[in-house]
């Protein structure tokens, strides 16, 4: 997580807990599906803003949080450990929790295989590895949007310009198989039909967060991350009930041996 795509600044942490805020009842559905009981240790792996681990508390789970931004680490409740989960094999305990769990971490990591592993190592016996990840190929708007057409080719194409599968969450179960940690026992689908109106928000702060590296990679511009910005929020205002589809939340669960 060295390298997250999405920069690390004030406006990227709000777009995260809003993020959060989106997908809580998906998680907390798939963390009550897993099992979860009061007194687990719970490890949430790049944590970012506490969002998960909360969600973990409240099903009375001891919860640790480990992520290489110590910045937010911070802000997160129960224990943190600040580590890079792409290297860092001895960041905990082998063994050390009932349960691990990661959301949105395998879309930006360079070997998303290998940290399964790694989690996975981290899993106590009888335990349960979750994880949920996106996949944004999804995302479009109905009737069809030159605005939603900029923001696919700027965002989707910075992503995969700088090696990541905007589509890793539908390859969970063969990356479970190819961790060596065998097919999973669950698995879940969210999605999400909004507006342009209760979507434009979201689109724009990915965009704005996206920007540095699309620039560099010589995707847009200064001017035109500007123009299109401008372009979002009149599209929210004039065609604001037109439908959005926001990526997929998938998600999968292996429970380990006694």
């Amino acid at each position: 997580m060295s390298n997250y795509v999405m920069g690390r600044t004030a406006e990227e942490y709000e777009r995260l807990r809003r993020q959060a805020e989106v997908w809580a009842p998906a998680t907390a559905h798939l963390l009550d599906r897993a099992g979860l009981s009061p007194g687990d240790r719970c490890l949430d792996v790049g944590c970012g803003t506490g969002a998960a681990m909360e969600l973990m508390a409240a099903r009375g789970g001891v919860v640790t949080g480990i992520d290489v931004d110590a910045t937010l680490g911070a802000l997160v409740p129960g224990t943190f450990v600040q580590a890079d989960v792409e290297k860092d094999d001895d960041a905990v305990p082998a063994g050390g929790f009932e349960l691990v769990y990661g959301r949105l971490i395998l879309l930006h990591v360079s070997d998303p295989a290998a940290v399964l592993r790694r989690m996975w190592r981290w899993v106590a016996p009888g335990g349960v590895l979750v994880v949920q990840d996106y996949d944004m190929r999804v995302v479009d708007s109905y009737p069809p949007s030159s605005v939603l057409d900029e923001w696919r080719r700027v965002f989707l194409g910075a992503y995969a310009a700088a090696g990541r599968d905007v589509g890793l969450g539908m390859r969970l179960p063969a990356l479970f198989a190819e961790a060596g940690i065998g097919a999973p026992d669950a698995t879940d689908v969210t999605g999400r039909l909004g507006t342009t109106a209760d979507s434009a928000g979201m689109l724009a702060a990915t965009f704005r967060s996206i920007a540095p590296l699309a620039i560099a990679q010589g995707l847009t511009t200064e001017e035109k991350r500007d123009a299109w910005l401008s372009e979002i929020d009149t599209a929210a205002r004039v065609y604001g009930d037109h439908s959005a589809m926001w990526p997929l939340l998938i998600g999968a669960a292996r429970h380990k041996e006694p």
